[in-house]
């Protein structure tokens, strides 16, 4: 049984606390290794090496910070299939989505390889009589990101590289389903040329996070997973003074005009309703059917749910893996049982998903309901897995808002062939991220990534330019040097003359 470790100040370390839990391989239900908890103690150590190195890496020209960056790319590129194993080992999706997963979070690496235009400020001659003003952009200071199990890889990297590229340092608490990708990430910054002390990784539960949240050399905190524990994180971060982004649950909807092209819309549903089993915050778990699209949807849909491949990540022929944990296995379940018991019809049923040789993986099928309605807890909340709702819409102005009406808004995408109805959508709908004949709007890395509503507590999006805002302060400069004749002291409120 292999035994994982933090890492601090450039080096592993063994966990000292005692407590440790259980790292599995979804596909076969085995643990594969163990991941120790971090004491209080422990997680304040990784903080204060943050700290310890926080003056000297804030002190470091942009330009080289962003060399760091670079060669980290490099090295994440060398190592992305073996970053990819590891991901589908602990997680459990197929190997190419989580290769998929790997690019898109380069992607925002790449961006802050470009960190010295990113922060350079502003700068006006005059503005007054031989006066001049400049604003700067520098670093909040230790900044901590807690991220989820369904991303080992990407979104930690939506936050430490604009974080570190911007002059900060950084402490990790990835998810203790599966920490083995973002340690091998360490590592690889470590190789890049970062000084030690800059990124920190300390596993862990609770007692990590709240003492993320209560120490206060912990200037920002970066948070994606559910809404309760959003809620939590902003609430109890932004009480201690510090600035949070905190990315929540999710209910992305779907609506499928008559007018679209069925045989498209499908397709889209199948990849973003089932692909990584459901288990992404901009998964579409409900399609919103208006008129006779409904009836179309379900004919095309049925038999390629039916047919889905489901598999361990690892076999090639795998369109969907299995979930996470048993835990999360049983959840969803509980879901579907629940979807048959509030009176929605049961149209595809993954539930009795069995794979030979593979009889302890935590396997659900792709699932299929139809005629749900919104006062049904499919309906209302975040399934996080491979079940799709479809809700019926006699036109336009009831199936927008559905989405309007919903409390989580993250995603919403709308397939249509109509350019007012799509305009309208885009323009009104209440949701972060909208796609228009694209069914998982993520936005790439030079733009910003979140959701309204619900789904993010905070002022600030992550990555892109909200990124660099949230992981540095504005400072603006006004100067006027001592020459010519002074005109005395004046007691109104200052103006430029």
């Amino acid at each position: 049984m292999k035994t994982l470790h933090h890492f601090v100040n450039g080096k592993k370390v063994e966990g000292q606390s005692g407590r440790f839990g259980p790292v599995y391989n979804p596909a076969t239900g085995e643990q594969e290794s163990t991941v120790p908890f971090a004491s209080a103690d422990e997680t304040r150590s990784a903080i204060a090496a943050a700290h310890d190195a926080l003056a000297s890496w804030g002190a470091t020209p942009p330009v080289q910070r962003a060399r760091v960056m670079f060669r980290f790319k490099d090295l994440m590129e060398r190592h992305k299939d073996e970053m990819a194993a590891l991901v589908t080992a602990e997680h459990g999706k197929t190997l190419p989505d989580a290769g998929g997963s790997i690019t898109r979070g380069l992607e925002v690496v790449e961006f802050a390889c470009g960190i010295p235009h990113l922060i350079k400020g502003e700068f006006s001659e005059n503005v007054g009589t031989n006066v001049d003003s400049w604003s700067s952009r520098q670093p909040i200071g230790v900044c901590a990101g807690i991220t989820p199990f369904n991303f080992p890889a990407m979104v930690p990297m939506w936050m430490f590289p604009i974080a570190i590229a911007c002059g900060n340092t950084f402490v990790l608490k990835p998810s203790e389903k599966d920490p083995s990708a973002p340690l091998l990430m360490a590592a690889l910054l470590k190789e890049a040329g970062l000084p030690d002390g800059v990124f920190n990784l300390i596993n862990g539960d609770r007692e990590a996070v709240e003492t993320l949240l209560e120490d206060p050399r912990v200037a920002g905190i970066s948070f994606v997973g559910s809404t309760a524990v959003a809620e939590h994180i902003y609430r109890t971060g932004s009480a201690a003074g510090k600035r949070v982004q905190a990315l929540g649950g999710a209910k992305n909807h779907m609506v499928v005009m008559p007018d679209a092209d069925m045989d498209q819309a499908t397709d889209a549903l199948m990849g973003a309703a089932f692909g990584s089993a459901g288990e992404r915050c901009m998964a579409v778990s409900v399609a919103v059917a208006v008129g006779s699209a409904g009836d179309a949807l379900i004919e095309r849909l049925t038999p390629r749910i039916a047919s889905l491949k489901v598999g361990p990540g690892i076999d090639p022929d795998s369109e969907m893996g299995p979930l996470v944990t048993k835990q999360h296995f049983d959840k969803v379940r509980g879901y579907i049982d629940a979807g048959v018991k509030e009176g929605a019809d049961l149209l595809v049923d993954g539930r009795d998903t069995r794979l030979q040789g593979y009889e302890g993986g935590y396997f659900v099928g792709g699932t299929l309901f139809d005629n749900v309605t919104p006062d049904m807890s499919i309906y209302r909340e975040e399934i996080f897995g491979p079940v799709l709702s479809v809700v019926r819409a006699p036109d336009f102005d009831t199936a927008k808002k559905l989405v309007d009406a919903h409390e989580y808004g993250n995603g919403a995408a709308i397939f249509t062939r109509d350019g007012d109805a799509a305009r309208e959508f885009s323009s009104s709908v209440q949701a972060g991220m909208v796609g228009i004949n694209v069914p998982i709007p993520v936005p790439m890395a030079f733009h910003s990534f979140g959701g309204w509503k619900r789904s993010l507590f905070g002022a600030h999006a992550m990555h892109g330019p909200e990124g660099v805002h949230f992981y540095t302060k504005l400072k603006t400069v006004t100067a006027r040097w001592p020459t010519g004749i002074r005109a005395g002291a004046e007691y109104t409120f200052p103006s430029m003359k």
